[in-house]
């Protein structure tokens, strides 16, 4: 097939630049501009450094509406902040035919017409649709943790959540809380019980189990690395640990990047990947489900190029076979 044609709004962060990380090595992608207001007119990999000899493309700054005109566009990833694509579809017209992916928390209650991207959750739907909204990094670790369970309609107590994440998670614009004394040999606590990305957690759950009214005790926390997620969830359980595996597997069995593993896992198996591994444990009445990803490729830009695969037409793991770092 022809070369998608793309542009990127918000190209200088860190999901844009591992948007185009991935984007300039994917065998169907031509990347038609890349925007960023901060840095226009600069070379890409001035502010992505390990892109140099990758790409010679130079951030646009020209009028978005322009861009978005252009002949033969056919997708745009949003990665700006959150609140502004909200403001962005208020203020540009798009053509009707150009297909959105939105990396921002403005539509993933499935508002406006978007569809929530999380693969392994409604594939068939996402493969049909116009308008993506990206999930969270966590909700993509904590959905993934907890579908299997949902979709046999087995959730019957609270669910209680504790997952690190690295600093990149926070955006690149540094803060108290970012900055590398603060950060360094430390680990805080933020927004426990409150996280935004709760509300798409049980809206996904609700998709799959009818009626799900559950808690889902959640304690996020900073780590002292930059990127990758580890959630440990646990919930009442009846079955052995050989059914849950066994149902964690049939259920994950046709989704290329969430995998079960029998042996402990870590980080380093899954950043730089788009994967999601999963580790089962039965303690008494509990199962505890470790589940990782990286929070920029499958927490993020991954996941987005994944749901371009599949609005496209294009096998799921296009331009997403990514080594990971092991050690």
């Amino acid at each position: 097939m022809n070369k998608i044609n793309i542009g990127i709004i918000g190209a200088a962060g860190y999901t844009g630049g591992e948007l185009l990380r991935i984007l300039i090595n994917h065998p169907n992608a031509s990347i038609a501009f890349a925007h960023s207001k901060s840095q226009a007119g600069k070379p890409v990999y001035t502010t992505h450094t390990d892109l140099l000899g990758d790409t010679d493309l130079v951030f646009s700054g020209d009028d978005i509406q322009e861009l978005l005109n252009q002949e033969g566009l056919n997708v745009i990833f949003l990665c700006s902040g959150h609140g502004e694509s909200q403001k962005f579809l208020t203020e540009y017209t798009l053509p009707a035919e150009l297909k959105i992916i939105d990396l921002s928390t403005d539509f993933r209650d499935e508002s406006n017409g978007f569809v929530y991207g999380l693969p392994e959750l409604q594939k068939e739907k996402i493969s049909t649709a116009t308008k993506i909204a990206n999930p969270g990094c966590f909700a993509t670790s904590i959905e993934l943790a907890i579908l299997p369970l949902a979709n046999a309609g087995i959730i019957k107590n609270d669910i209680h959540v504790s997952a690190v994440t690295g600093s990149t998670g926070a955006g690149q614009s540094l803060s108290a809380t970012t900055h590398f004394t603060w950060r360094n040999n430390n680990m805080s606590i933020y927004k426990a019980f409150t996280h935004q990305h709760l509300t798409e957690i049980k809206m996904s759950l609700g998709k799959l189990q009818d009626g799900f009214d559950k808690a889902v005790n959640f304690i996020p926390y900073r780590g002292d690395y930059t990127r990758g997620i580890m959630a440990n969830v646990y919930t009442e359980y009846e079955g052995s640990l050989e059914e849950a595996k066994a149902l964690y597997k049939s259920f994950y069995e046709s989704h290329p990047f969430t995998h079960v593993s029998d042996a402990p896992i870590d980080l380093k198996q899954v950043v730089n990947t788009n994967k999601c591994i999963i580790h089962l444990e039965k303690h008494d009445d509990q199962l505890l489900i470790t589940s990782a990803i990286d929070n920029l490729t499958k927490g993020a830009s991954g996941q987005a190029t994944q749901n371009m695969n599949l609005i496209f037409g294009l096998p799921e793991d296009a331009g997403l076979r990514l080594k990971a770092p092991a050690f």
